[in-house]
């Protein structure tokens, strides 16, 4: 099963931050020291609106065959379609793979027509 080849409705990004790590002295002084020369904890938030039924159960499909939030996988080009930056930065570093955060949310907006949630982490 692969991710559902669907362009969203809407998408939310956020690029992650770099690891680091923060001490305070008890003179008030703060030392932040970084552990790694790429971003992590990117999260990619896509909403499926108004789709049919057939579609919204693709996402619950491919969820199940991930394993829920174990398997990692590369999200097609649709994910990005309307992104109006570089569809590399979505993608940044290049590799990078993507993972369930949580189950796809469905709600059934009308018969036979539904709005599907998926929120997505990188993993480097």
């Amino acid at each position: 099963m692969a991710f559902p080849t669907l362009r969203p409705t809407s998408r939310e990004f956020n690029p992650g931050s770099w690891p680091t790590k923060t001490f305070n002295s008890q003179s008030g002084s703060e030392i932040r020291i970084l552990y790694g020369s790429q971003r992590t904890n990117a999260t990619l938030k896509l909403s499926y609106s108004n789709i049919p039924d057939n579609n919204a159960q693709l996402f619950l499909d491919d969820y199940e065959a991930s394993f829920g939030t174990l398997r990692t996988f590369s999200i097609p080009s649709e994910a990005r379609a309307g992104w109006g930056g570089s569809a590399s930065s979505i993608d940044s570093p290049p590799g990078t793979k993507w993972r369930y955060e949580a189950a796809p949310s469905v709600q059934s907006v009308s018969p036979g027509r539904s709005s599907v949630a998926v929120s997505l982490v990188a993993v480097i």
